[in-house]
């Protein structure tokens, strides 16, 4: 075998939990193989570094073995090694700032004074 498609391979590995998630990430641009976004059809070889973006972090790996077929989690050491950085993986781990508006129970639906007073407060804490 010398090469499998990134979308099977991706599942194998364990980087996506069924082979349609790693299908339509591939078709969302989040998938990029040696710096090029991947379609799902990609061929992939032994040495391609492949990249990942899943919600705020991008997971690189290096293909060391190819397979089609899923494997176990203590298996995926010997066919793919992870070559993310540590800050990407603390990406994960943050905190994440959300904004609660109260409203009085029976007030009933907000009014456009209050929908440009939510969004000047958003704004306020994204810059």
């Amino acid at each position: 075998m010398d090469s499998v498609r990134i979308d099977k391979y991706l599942w194998a590995v364990r980087l996506y939990k069924t082979r349609s998630e790693a299908t339509d990430a591939c078709n969302g641009n989040k998938v990029r193989v040696n710096g090029t976004v991947a379609k799902p059809s990609k061929a992939v070889k032994i040495g391609d570094v492949i990249e990942v973006h899943k919600g705020p972090a991008v997971l690189t790996y290096k293909v060391l073995q190819l397979s089609e077929n899923r494997m176990g989690a203590q298996l995926v050491p010997d066919y793919a090694e992870d070559l993310t950085p540590e800050s990407e993986r603390a990406k994960f781990h943050m905190p994440h700032e959300t904004i609660v508006m109260k409203r009085d129970r029976g007030s009933g639906r907000p009014t456009k004074k209050d929908r440009r007073e939510l969004d000047a407060l958003r704004e306020m804490l994204d810059s």
